[in-house]
């Protein structure tokens, strides 16, 4: 798969010929899917909860004698059936984690990029490097490479602490560590806006 490589002006510097088995493969939908749904579930939380009849406050006297009201019998102001009383069968805090195989995670990432790819949905930066830490500055950036109005997903090789404090404003833009970006990362954006060393590093990952 080759690639043009531009500067931050937009201006086209060189050619990168990347690894067909990293950016040319044929998609695997169903990889795609299981990656995605699975680094979803992993980020719930798992923290919902309810009060049952033992965790509902007060209720330890019977509210009235068993016989005679003619009414029905009581032992707790904590059921269920009245009124602030526990919960029945709620939700309860408990573990989300789903663990998917490594071949069918790279499977995926690879299949993401290679759709990003063919669809002409991945642009390729020589670097990263700015002078400055305003927003402006990568507002300039973006229009330079026409990619206004678009959600992207920017993945770098190295931390730099103006482009991230460019980007921490934009709506729309995400920076990632190429090291770490997920099959949700890569697959939820308009454009993947990479550096070269970045392609690197994710040919020696996935490869």
């Amino acid at each position: 798969m080759k690639f043009d490589i531009v500067n931050l002006k937009g201006s086209k510097v060189s050619d990168l010929n990347a690894d067909s088995n990293v950016f040319g493969i044929e998609p695997n939908i169903g990889a795609i899917r299981q990656a995605v749904l699975s680094e979803m579930t992993n980020m719930r939380q798992g923290t919902h909860s309810t009060k049952n009849r033992s965790n509902v406050k007060g209720g330890g006297k019977k509210p009235w004698k068993q016989k005679g009201r003619g009414v029905a019998r009581a032992g707790t102001i904590r059921s269920p059936l009245w009124k602030g009383g526990g919960t029945v069968f709620g939700p309860e805090p408990h573990d989300y984690n789903h663990k998917l195989p490594k071949r069918l995670s790279k499977l995926a990432r690879c299949s993401i990029l290679s759709t990003k790819a063919s669809e002409g949905n991945i642009l390729v930066v020589e670097d990263f490097t700015i002078n400055s830490h305003k927003t402006s500055a990568f507002v300039a950036i973006i229009e330079s490479l026409d990619l206004k109005n678009k959600k992207l997903t920017v993945l770098v090789s190295e931390y730099n602490e103006n482009l991230d404090k460019s980007v921490r404003n934009l709506k729309n833009v995400y920076l990632i560590d190429s090291k770490k970006a997920s099959s949700y990362d890569l697959i939820d954006c308009d454009v993947l806006l990479i550096d070269k060393a970045s392609i690197e590093i994710l040919t020696e990952m996935l490869s």
